[in-house]
C-alpha cells in the first residue's frame, strides 16, 4: 500500500537562491485545507537550489520537475515509488502498458509513458512515468514523484524487462556511478522564529551546516520477505518503550507486525507525503487523553481524531537506537482553522489513530509533523542493482529540536 494524499490546493510560491552546489531539489509549498482529504541514460548537471516558502504549517512539499522540457510541481513522496503527472505530456511516447496506484486514502491510473525528465540536477533520458486524466483531486501540471524503493513501483512491475521502468532515484544512482547512493530530507515550518529556511532535499549530499548527520547512528531498514517485497517501506524498529509521553513517561505499545522478534519495539515508516503521523490508538490516547480539554470526536474535515484548545503545549519524544528526538509541540498541537457549534476553535493533535493507512508490516507512519524535527538521511545501499554501495539500506536521524526552552518559547508567541 502506498501512503499519500493528492488534493492540494495552491498556497505559496517560493523565493530561490543560486548556489554552486549539486543535487539539491527545487521545492515550495502548499498548503492543504484538511490533513489527507479523499482523492485519490545519461545525465547533464544544473547547480541550482530553491527554498521553500509556506503560509501554513500544514504543507505538502513540491518540486518542479519537467518532462519533455513541460514543467510539472510534483509532490516529493517518500512513501511510495511511483511518478504521475496530470495531463498530456507533449513528444512522449506510448509504451502500450497501464497501470494503478492505491494510496492509503485515492488512488491514480492511466497509460505509461517515457519522456525526457528533468530532475533535481540531472536530465534523465527516456524516464517511465504514468500520464493521469486531469479532474478535481489531480489538477492538470500537477503530480507526484515517489522516491520509495523500487520493489514497490507499479511501473516497474508493468514495464517488465522495458528500458525507463525503474522508479526516478534507482536511475540517477545506476546510472551515474560518482552519486552517492541518499536522499536527505531537512523539512521547516511555519511560525517558527528560529526556522533559518524552512526545507530542503538533495541527493548524494548533505545540506550545508548539517553534515554532522553523516556522524549518527546508522538504523538498518527492515526488509520484508521476498513475497511481501512490494509493501517494502523505509522502515525502522523504535527501542523498546520509545515514545515518551507528555508526562514525561514510556507510553506502553506493542507491535502488531508478526515478524518482529521484541514486541515492545515498533516497526515506523518514514513518509514525506503523510501530514498527519499514524500510530496505534493506545499511543495516540496516551499522548492526548490527559491533556486538559482533549476530546476525541469525529470530524468531517479528518475522520476520528483528538481535539484540543490550541494552547495546549504538548511535548513528544521518540526514541531510535538509544537517540532521542524529541518533537517540537508546534507540531503536536495543530491550527487547522477548526470551530465547533459555539464559534469556540480548537486545534487538532497531529499524531493521530492509524485508520485507513494501517498495515500489517508496520505500526506507525512517522509523516511530516515527525519530519519537521529530524534531519533524515536514507541510503538505498544495496537496493540499487550495480551501485556503489555493498551494504543493506539504512536511515540516519539528525535531531533539529533540542533546544526545550527554546521550543517553548515558539510554542507561546
Amino acid at each position: 500500500m502506498k501512503l499519500s494524499a493528492h488534493s492540494l490546493l495552491l498556497a505559496g510560491l517560493l523565493h530561490s537562491a543560486s548556489y554552486v552546489a549539486a543535487l539539491r531539489l527545487n521545492v515550495h509549498g502548499q498548503e492543504r485545507r484538511s490533513p489527507d482529504p479523499p482523492s485519490y541514460g545519461r545525465f547533464s548537471r544544473r547547480d541550482h537550489m530553491e527554498g521553500l516558502q509556506n503560509s501554513n504549517n500544514n504543507v505538502d512539499y513540491y518540486t518542479n520537475i519537467t518532462l519533455s522540457g513541460q514543467s510539472y510541481s510534483c509532490l516529493i513522496d517518500t512513501g511510495s515509488s511511483d511518478l504521475w503527472v496530470a495531463g498530456s505530456v507533449p513528444n512522449s511516447n506510448d509504451t502500450g502498458k497501464k497501470t494503478s496506484v492505491n494510496y492509503a486514502i485515492g488512488a491514480v491510473q492511466g497509460p505509461i509513458k517515457t519522456a525526457d525528465f528533468g530532475f533535481l540536477d540531472y536530465t534523465v533520458k527516456d524516464q517511465a512515468f504514468i500520464q493521469v486524466s486531469p479532474s478535481s483531486s489531480h489538477p492538470q501540471g500537477k503530480g507526484l514523484i515517489g522516491l520509495g524503493p523500487n520493489t514497490g513501483s507499479h511501473v516497474r512491475d508493468a514495464m517488465g524487462s522495458q528500458t525507463g521502468g525503474d522508479a526516478v532515484a534507482f536511475r540517477i544512482f545506476e546510472q551515474d556511478k560518482s552519486t552517492p547512493n541518499f536522499v536527505s530530507i531537512l523539512l521547516g515550518r511555519e511560525h517558527d522564529p528560529d526556522d533559518p529556511f524552512p526545507g530542503q532535499i538533495t541527493i548524494g549530499e548533505t545540506v550545508p551546516g548539517y553534515d554532522n548527520v553523516m556522524n549518527q547512528p546508522k538504523f538498518n531498514v527492515t526488509l520484508l520477505s521476498s513475497k511481501d517485497e512490494g509493501n517494502q517501506h523505509w522502515q525502522v524498529l523504535l527501542d523498546e518503550d520509545g515514545i515518551i509521553g507528555p508526562d514525561g513517561n514510556p507510553i506502553q505499545a506493542t507491535t502488531h507486525v508478526s515478524s518482529s522478534k521484541n514486541k515492545k519495539q515498533l516497526t515506523a515508516i518514514f513518509d514525506s507525503g503523510f501530514t498527519l503521523p499514524q500510530v496505534p490508538k493506545n499511543v495516540s490516547d496516551g499522548i492526548y487523553a490527559r491533556i486538559e480539554g482533549a476530546q476525541f470526536r469525529n470530524l468531517s474535515l479528518t475522520g476520528p481524531v483528538w481535539t484540543m484548545p490550541c494552547d495546549r503545549e504538548v511535548n513528544v519524544t521518540f526514541k531510535i537506537g538509544g537517540q532521542s528526538y524529541p518533537i517540537h509541540a508546534l507540531d503536536t498541537n495543530m491550527d487547522m482553522s477548526q470551530k465547533d457549534a459555539n464559534g469556540t476553535k480548537f486545534c487538532i493533535g497531529s499524531f493521530q489513530t492509524v485508520s485507513s493507512a494501517a498495515d500489517d508490516d508496520y505500526d506507525i507512519i512517522l509523516g511530516m509533523a515527525f519530519l519537521r524535527n529530524a534531519y533524515l538521511v536514507i541510503n538505498y545501499g544495496n537496493f540499487v542493482n550495480g551501485g556503489n554501495s555493498r551494504s543493506n539500506p539504512y536511515v540516519q536521524l539528525l535531531s533539529t529540536t533540542n533546544d526545550t526552552a527554546e521550543a517553548h518559547e515558539d510554542f507561546v508567541q
